[in-house]
């Protein structure tokens, strides 16, 4: 396996043999049924002749407690002290403290400055290894290869991908409200490493990824000029996608990568557009007198779905990929806004307003089974992570300074902040790096 982030950084890693059948497993989360209780879950600091071991493990430990899929155990209630990570464990002094599953691991430098990471998951019920890899990658991509591995402990418990591995491109927000200077710039999914792409002397909205993961798309203000841009990520490069009249909203692109779909106010209204990127070719897809914007793909690429004033207030509709079979299908009280189709295709994601409160739900494609997650103040902007489990929105408390990023699961019980050393909007979360 090798895997390459989008920031130009390399791991590689393979398979540790398996001292048994991890078929024989039966620890596992069935993450469909609603409410699901955390599994308890043993993570012992991986070992190490510094203080890398213990902070990788503390990562892969906050990951897995995040998701509210999993429950870390305390390490002053282990029994056994792990002194080879290669050899099975005592197996009853982990089920004694009720540890379903059990992580351990190792953590070393290669003659040529590498570290080398291995890892196994076990089943302390079944008396099993359920998975075991190794990785190689330079020391200063730790908190990523911590990230990696927690992915495969997800994956393998649950039976769908992880999204540990990702990043999260955002509006970073400081200063006084009425001068309030407004940055781009991404962070690993759980708030660390954040770097600066702009320099703050233009106003940014919408950021959106790419699905190459190399590259993000924005509106900026320059110039006192609205336009769209495209952002190498690598390089720095940047570019306006073109020079449209009147203002463009809501730049995202489409699955393959290939179009940005926009929305474009000329004369009091706002009609949905596509760009080629490769032809530079625009295809108009709604042609009303009201404000249709904030358009996104179904994954599959056949439908769009975006947001609409035509019937008097801000609904959400459906169309095909080609503008054909424009079809409304939210109908509760109040407004909707800003629907996101989910990575799954199962689900859409929308902020809603009704009662003086902002909400954060989903619903099916077709309208139907809304579900309200989570409601407050000012709740806006939901974005999905790559396995379609959790979102991540910004929220602005009455009374406070400004925006701060959120997250919560399908379920609606796992609510957290996602701290960044600014106030955070707009936040846009990418697919799994490779």
């Amino acid at each position: 396996m090798i895997r390459r982030s989008f920031l130009g950084l390399m791991m590689a890693g393979a398979s540790v043999a398996a001292l048994s059948d991890p078929a024989r497993s039966e620890v596992v989360i069935n993450i469909n049924k609603g409410n699901v209780q955390p599994m308890p879950i043993a993570i012992t600091d991986f070992l190490s002749n510094n203080d890398l071991g213990p902070q990788i493990t503390q990562v892969i430990a906050a990951d897995l407690q995040r998701s509210g899929l999993f429950a870390p155990i305390s390490k002053q209630a282990f029994i056994e002290k792990i002194a080879d990570p290669g050899k099975a464990p005592r197996f009853p002094d982990w089920t004694a403290i009720n540890a379903q599953a059990l992580v351990v691991g190792r953590v070393s430098r290669e003659g040529d400055g590498r570290l080398r990471a291995e890892f196994r998951l076990w089943d302390t019920f079944a008396g099993s290894q359920m998975t075991g890899q190794q990785f190689f990658t330079q020391p200063e991509n730790w908190r990523r290869l911590a990230h990696i591995i927690a992915d495969a402990i997800y994956e393998r418990i649950t039976g769908e991908k992880g999204y540990f591995d990702t990043r999260v491109v955002f509006v970073s927000e400081s200063g006084p409200k009425t001068t309030r200077q407004r940055q781009l710039a991404i962070m690993d999914q759980d708030g660390f490493n954040v770097r600066m792409l702009t320099n703050g002397k233009d106003i940014v909205l919408t950021p959106r990824f790419s699905p190459n993961r190399q590259e993000v798309t924005y509106m900026s203000f320059e110039g006192d000029q609205p336009r769209v841009y495209l952002l190498q990520l690598e390089t720095g490069q940047r570019e306006v996608v073109g020079n449209f009249p009147g203002m463009t909203f809501s730049p995202r692109f489409s699955p393959d990568g290939q179009k940005v779909i926009m929305s474009l106010q000329q004369e009091g209204n706002a009609n949905i557009y596509t760009m080629d990127l490769r032809s530079r070719t625009t295809t108009r897809l709604t042609s009303t007198a009201a404000i249709d914007t904030a358009p996104s793909y179904s994954p599959d690429g056949a439908r769009i779905t975006f947001e609409s004033d035509r019937g008097g207030r801000q609904q959400i509709y459906v169309m095909g990929s080609d503008g054909s079979g424009q079809t409304r299908i939210s109908f509760g009280d109040g407004s909707y806004s800003t629907p996101v189709w989910s990575p799954r295709g199962d689900l859409i994601a929308f902020t809603k307003q009704s009662g003086g409160k902002f909400s954060i739900g989903v619903m099916k494609p077709d309208g139907s089974g809304e579900r309200i997650l989570t409601s407050g103040f000012h709740n806006e902007g939901p974005t999905w992570a790559p396995n379609g489990r959790v979102l991540m929105f910004f929220r602005q408390n009455a009374g406070a300074g400004g925006p701060q990023l959120y997250s919560i699961d399908l379920t609606g019980y796992n609510e957290l902040q996602i701290k960044t050393p600014a106030y955070g909007s707009d936040p846009a979360w990418s697919p799994l790096l490779e």
